[in-house]
């Protein structure tokens, strides 16, 4: 659906959404009326450069071909049909999801945050059958995000932050150490903890990566501690981080990981993955969904990680990464280039990177914020040097003015 297929002009559109709609979000003054491969087009047929990638979303572009295709053949065949029946896109998504990535089992949701409540739901479960009543409590770190319910912004290791402020009382039952600090988790192990939660780059926090002697210094505490080892890759599964999974940049395998995002091709669908061991705590009528591996939203993932697998679009992140964090590095007011892969945090010498964000919208590229000194970018992981070296020159030529 277009704005012109409304007969609507922009104001009137956005008085609409402000008069309608509950605004969570600080909105770009644009409409988006298409997406295709690295741009988004807005109702003047203006192209933007996607550097923020639906927010880790688009990594096989916007309006892929093949995902497309997937969505059109399987609406016009079942669009729903509930968890009580056995659909084809759903079993075979399930079957190349745990064999790409070495995992045993997978329940799917619909978003981040719901496969986040169920790996703390399985969690959970696991430490009081397996280990004995009061064995529930769960370590996060400092500055992760981890979603927006109640299980999962209490997870989230932000205390005092907007995310918490006002949602009192959180839900109890978990415990924060230091990122990439070993020793504090080690400390923060208690007998009534049953696992230990991580990202292994933290996006919303600050694009702050895990060092190798981290995570695998989490997963032999884990091992000797008889502890589940969980793993947020809402935004750095699939290919973002230079790897199919980002666990496996550092060698290791946890006991269960999440995914969204980048998995569905731009539809809304996401997984919790775990063990055989872990996943049988959750057992017959212990946990559900409604929509959760919907027919059209698997046929689309299933599209997509072909995609992200045929096309070597992890190498292609870790490569093209490289290649984007050096050329930063040389600009004006950058300070630091976090991340790993193709989720990039430019850290400036100010907090001005709200200001350096709108300059850049003003030149048609579109970054987001997630500190007041960084900027946080994830384009699609098919973007080339060629794209990498316009935004560059965008980005150089707004900084030059501060």
């Amino acid at each position: 659906m277009l704005l012109k297929d409304f007969n609507l002009t922009k104001d009137e559109l956005v008085e609409m959404a402000e008069k309608y709609m509950n605004e969570t979000f600080k909105r770009y003054d644009f409409i988006v009326d298409e997406s295709h491969d690295m741009y988004l087009i807005d109702e003047n047929q203006e192209k933007y450069l996607d550097f923020l990638g639906g927010i880790a979303v688009n990594s096989v572009g916007g309006c892929n071909e093949n995902v497309i295709n997937a969505i059109n053949e399987q609406a016009s065949q079942l669009i729903h049909a509930s968890n009580y029946f056995y659909t084809v896109p759903q079993t075979i998504l399930a079957k190349l999801i745990c064999e790409t990535i070495g995992m045993d089992k997978i329940q799917f949701q619909n978003s981040g945050a719901e496969a986040n409540e169920a790996m703390l739901k399985l969690a959970r479960k696991y430490g009081n059958e397996k280990k004995g009543p009061g064995k529930n409590t769960i370590i996060t770190a400092y500055n992760s995000f981890h979603g927006r319910t109640l299980a999962t912004l209490s997870a989230t290791g932000q205390p005092g932050s907007a995310i918490h402020k006002g949602f009192e009382p959180l839900v109890g039952g978990f415990k924060y150490a230091e990122f990439n600090n070993l020793k504090s988790f080690e400390e923060a192990v208690t007998d009534d903890v049953i696992a230990i939660m991580v990202e292994p780059v933290q996006g919303e926090g600050g694009v702050y990566p895990a060092t190798q002697e981290f995570m695998q210094g989490l997963r032999k505490l884990c091992d000797d501690k008889g502890l589940l080892l969980l793993l947020d890759e809402v935004q750095t599964g699939w290919g973002r981080t230079g790897a199919v999974m980002s666990y496996m940049n550092f060698g290791i395998k946890p006991d269960a990981v999440t995914m969204a995002k980048a998995m569905g091709g731009g539809m809304p669908i996401a997984a919790m993955c775990a063990t055989n061991e872990a996943m049988q705590s959750l057992s017959a009528g212990s946990h559900g969904t409604t929509f959760g591996g919907n027919p059209v939203c698997c046929a689309a993932s299933y599209a997509a990680i072909n995609e992200i697998i045929d096309k070597k679009l992890a190498e292609n992140a870790a490569e093209m990464g490289e290649y984007f964090s050096e050329k930063l590095r040389k600009l004006p007011h950058v300070k630091e280039v976090r991340g790993m892969g193709l989720l990039v945090g430019m850290v400036l010498d100010g907090e001005f990177a709200a200001d350096v964000k709108h300059d850049a919208f003003d030149k048609k590229l579109l970054m987001s914020v997630v500190k007041p000194d960084v900027i946080r970018m994830v384009p699609p992981l098919v973007v080339t040097k060629a794209e990498i070296d316009k935004a560059c020159e965008i980005i150089e030529s707004v900084l030059k003015n501060y």
